[in-house]
């Protein structure tokens, strides 16, 4: 689907917690749940033959409201890379400060992309963040992504911002030293 707002990721009804924990109990809670939380067996999360830790989704995902509960929804859930054709700056930016990677790939991509899925829901495939590339395994289909220098380092070592200054502490204390004795 185009155009997945947060508020489809994660109802505003569900917002109340601050940590980060539990919020991928209530991904997509409308599409994946009917009334009286009976799954959904029409959605594509309840169907065991689609699994794994990249979600592909379709163009504009993550609009709407700027939200960061959306990216802790998805990253909490156990997703680690979604795929569009374009995200939301905002959201875009709340899932690289959570660990999560939004791929953007061309139109012409992400549509060969479905279409693969669609015939063989067991499709593996493989994203390298070091090299820049998604892969689909046993098939031509691959291509590069960019991302942002900073934003790559962060999410190879696991950081966040302020994990990444933590990493620096030694480097600010000589600074520091060597500023106080001028």
């Amino acid at each position: 689907m185009e155009d997945v707002d947060t508020d489809q990721i994660i109802p505003a009804r569900f917002l109340k917690a601050t940590t980060r924990e539990g919020f991928g109990d209530n991904l997509f809670r409308d599409w994946r749940y009917r009334q009286g939380d009976e799954p959904n067996p029409d959605f594509v999360l309840n169907n065991p033959a689609y699994s794994g830790q990249i979600l592909v989704a379709g163009k504009n995902f993550g609009c709407g409201s700027s939200r960061e509960h959306a990216a802790w929804a998805i990253y909490d859930y156990g997703f680690r890379v979604v795929v569009s054709s374009f995200f939301a700056d905002i959201f875009k930016n709340n899932a690289l400060n959570n660990g999560l990677l939004p791929l953007t790939v061309s139109e012409g991509f992400l549509q060969q992309l479905f279409e693969r899925i669609q015939a063989q829901p067991d499709t593996r495939i493989e994203v390298d963040l070091e090299q820049q590339t998604l892969r689909v395994l046993d098939s031509p289909l691959q291509t590069t992504f960019d991302i942002n220098p900073f934003k790559k380092m962060c999410l190879i070592n696991g950081y966040d911002n302020i994990d990444y200054l933590l990493s620096l502490k030694a480097e600010i204390e000589a600074y520091e030293q060597k500023a106080i004795t001028f």
